[in-house]
């Protein structure tokens, strides 16, 4: 059997983190690339600012661009996961949008950094990046699912309505407006969006913390 491969020492210090190497040099990256932007953010810097050496970020990421998919899929496969849960369950449609709606922005609003603004970045065009345009390309089919199944015709447009809605707070955190990030607010308007009765707008709302409290 292989003998595993432990890496090199931490250049200085523990871990920044606390969860290891690999949390480091994301957090490092995160913050880097928000900052100086991806570009100007050498491997070096990112290396410096988790407290390693280069040659450790090397042996956890071959490329740039391994640390910035990492990044990016981290935005996107926790609510994949929690999608995935809620179309299997039975509640009301309306309240597992809006579960999958607060839990969605949650994850973007509450990271450390602002990695949703990552999307942003042209370089994300790039065919490396295709495994993070995958998984998004799944979470907006679980949003058009849930949004046919409450009865929206145009489900594939409300879905896409229902996304900007919840990506909207990448922009808001962009432009330092954290007081708005309220994931209910932001749930309950992607329902008033889709034109859904009064009714089953207010049943959503008052089931859908339940929903989100028994997921794992």
């Amino acid at each position: 059997m292989a003998a595993t491969r432990t890496g090199r020492p931490r250049a200085s210090g523990s871990s920044p983190t606390g969860l290891g190497t690999r949390a480091d040099v994301l957090a490092a990256a995160a913050a880097l690339f928000g900052t100086r932007g991806y570009a100007s953010a050498s491997t070096h810097a990112i290396a410096e600012a988790a407290g390693i050496r280069q040659a450790t970020l090397y042996h956890h990421f071959s490329r740039k661009q391994d640390i910035l998919l990492a990044l990016l899929l981290d935005t996107v496969q926790p609510s994949l996961d929690v999608a995935a849960q809620l179309l299997a369950r039975d509640e009301e449609p309306a309240a597992r949008l809006w579960a999958l709606c607060v839990a969605d922005v949650t994850l973007l609003a509450e990271a450390p950094h602002n990695t949703g603004g990552l999307y942003l970045l042209p370089e994300v065009s790039d065919a490396a990046f295709e495994p993070f345009r995958e998984r998004r390309s799944e979470l907006e089919t679980t949003y058009r699912t849930l949004v046919a199944a409450c009865g929206v015709a145009a489900a594939a447009a409300g879905a896409s309505l229902v996304l900007a809605l919840v990506e909207s707070v990448i922009l808001q955190r962009k432009g330092g407006q954290m007081a708005t990030l309220d994931a209910t607010t932001i749930a309950d308007a992607a329902l008033r969006v889709l034109d859904l009765d009064a009714a089953a707008r207010e049943r959503a709302a008052a089931s859908g913390p339940d929903v989100l409290a028994v997921l794992s």
